[in-house]
């Protein structure tokens, strides 16, 4: 990187990071507006029987369209994954809330989707692709997290493979101004794409471990430290199309299009999540070029060594471009050290004072040196647009 090209990126990034500030919400864990008081966490919820999980109709109805038994789904039944019973198509979502089911220790052991790390899509080098970028170390964001990025949280998800993690952001939901209950994130922590369905026991939790504390500390932390604003398990989920049909381990043909909208609701509570937490962020469908972009930040918890998934991170850089294949649309690519768990993190700009999420994580190198996320274009739009008309009010 050019001398005059660094002095323009860390000029843009202070810009980008003092906005990203302004997002704090007004209030702290501890006031009305914060989950500990409206919104208890799942481990509050009751300990035993039926009363452990909420079926609603509509929900039972669809599960029993499937041939799965309703009781014995909520006796461990959603542990099987069947590929006869594994959901996967658009309209197949299903996510039953089971209280007390995200306990902190199962938050705290939750592991990255490796799939979303890729050397084999991520190595090629056709279209328009620019050089790859230097490195940016990833830096911790400061404490607590809710007064810097207010919606940043961790997207948690039950996949065969066990308990996984990425990360999220809350958008604005423009039906339902100041009482959005949308969270944007990649396809890949909600559905498997082309070789699976869709992911199951999806929540959210904003300001994970607002203040940052280590492993230890978090051992004895109350369940309000490590999820100051509660649980908020996805009533629906949306994907693109090319993802469930394209997106593979590695990406493929389906990276482009890696992006996804959570419709969440609090397991107890009756304020949106956009109050509860005090901000949320609108979506830039515009697909800028990357060569219009002076700068990018990505935020996330980064789950892989050299990171243990319990600190918030970021990097911001200039974004460059990516292409997988010619046929497909570019991706952007910035210079970053976070691994996966990051995935699904949204990527924010500053377009006239304002911060604007404009991308999320979906892949990076094996080696970590940078990320790449899809463009928001006319898809992303619709995806958002219907899920909003659909599900905003509920």
């Amino acid at each position: 990187m050019g001398s005059s090209r660094r002095r323009r990126t860390v000029l843009a990034a202070t810009g980008l990071l003092a906005a990203l500030a302004l997002t704090a919400t007004a209030c702290g864990p501890g006031d009305d507006k914060a989950a500990g008081g409206s919104t208890p966490s799942a481990s509050q919820g009751s300990a035993s029987g039926d009363d452990k999980i909420k079926v609603p109709d509509d929900i039972r109805d669809r599960l029993k369209q499937h041939g799965i038994d309703v009781d014995q789904w909520k006796n461990g039944a959603w542990k099987n994954w069947d590929r006869d019973k594994w959901l996967g198509e658009a309209e197949d979502f299903v996510n039953p809330v089971i209280d007390g089911l995200w306990k902190p220790e199962r938050m705290k052991s939750a592991e990255d989707p490796d799939k979303t790390i890729s050397a084999k899509d991520a190595t090629t080098d056709q279209g328009v692709s620019d050089p790859e970028p230097d490195p940016v170390q990833a830096q911790a964001e400061k404490t607590p997290y809710h007064e810097h990025a207010a919606p940043v949280g961790k997207v948690f998800f039950d996949s065969p493979k066990g308990s996984m993690v990425c990360s999220g952001t809350v958008v604005k939901d423009v039906n339902h101004p100041g009482k959005s209950n949308l969270v944007w994130t990649a396809g890949h922590c909600v559905h498997a794409g082309g070789d699976g369905g869709w992911y199951r026991n999806i929540a959210f939790v904003p300001s994970y471990n607002d203040q940052g504390k280590s492993e230890a500390q978090l051992g004895t932390s109350t369940a309000s430290e490590v999820a100051p604003y509660g649980q908020w398990w996805a009533d629906w989920a949306s994907t693109s199309q090319e993802w469930i049909s394209g997106g593979d381990e590695t990406g493929g043909a389906g990276a482009p299009y890696d992006y996804a909208l959570l419709h969440v609701k609090p397991e107890q509570g009756g304020k949106s999540l956009e109050e509860t937490v005090g901000n949320a962020l609108p979506v830039d469908f515009s697909a800028p070029s990357a060569r219009e972009v002076g700068a990018m930040g990505a935020w996330g918890y980064p789950a892989a060594p050299p990171y243990n998934g319990l600190k918030m991170f970021k990097c911001v850089d200039r974004p460059g471009r990516l292409s997988l294949d010619p046929a497909l649309p570019a991706m952007y690519r910035i210079g970053c050290t976070m691994t996966g768990g990051s995935s699904g993190g949204g990527w924010f700009r500053v377009v006239d004072g304002k911060t604007e999420l404009v991308s999320n994580t979906s892949i990076g190198p094996a080696g970590n040196t940078w990320l790449a996320g899809p463009q928001l274009g006319r898809g992303a739009r619709s995806l958002y647009e219907q899920m909003s008309k659909e599900y905003g009010g509920r």
